[in-house]
């Protein structure tokens, strides 16, 4: 349920409490009419591991909303370190984000992206519609790993996550 009482955080105070958590680099994918289409995503989260369930939230004013909206199925592309040219395509307006990205369908048509350390297939179980956004809470089908670091991103820059160090 959301409130309808007036908030009593600043819009600054959220942005600087959001600055502080680090998150990985995602690129979400789908298939619209034949034509691929995504968007740079660091609302993204694991549900549960049994069942493997995850879930990404796309602002509605996106390009790529309503392709997801209408999708069975989407591609979670966990990037790597060394794509940050890749991240900067997928967060822009640009028309055909995928002519200097290379990448292949998965078995439900979802773009995977090459290079990306980790990437998932997953069916659209739920759209939870929130306001400015909308939260797609789905079932992964298919997915795959790799040793590469993944690009991490905290107070509007980004980072190797090869370079961190343990606590």
């Amino acid at each position: 349920m959301i409130t309808t009482q007036p908030p009593t955080v600043d819009d600054a105070t959220m942005r600087g409490v959001h600055r502080t958590f680090v998150t990985g680099v995602t690129v979400v994918t789908t298939m619209d009419h034949g034509v691929p289409k995504g968007l740079a995503v660091n609302a993204f989260s694991s549900i549960s591991l049994d069942p493997a369930l995850v879930m990404v939230c796309v602002q509605r004013s996106s390009a790529t909303h309503d392709p997801l909206f209408r999708s069975t199925h989407l591609g979670i592309n966990i990037l790597a370190a060394d794509q940050l040219s890749t991240a900067s395509v997928f967060a822009s307006k640009g028309v055909d984000k995928f002519a200097a990205v290379p990448w292949s369908p998965a078995e439900h048509g979802s773009p995977v992206l090459s290079g990306a350390c980790a990437w998932m297939e997953a069916e659209i179980c739920e759209r939870l519609q929130v306001r400015t956004h909308t939260a797609f809470v789905a079932r992964v089908v298919g997915a795959e790993h790799s040793d590469r670091p993944a690009l991490v991103y905290r107070a509007g820059e980004f980072f190797d996550s090869s370079r961190l160090h343990p606590a």
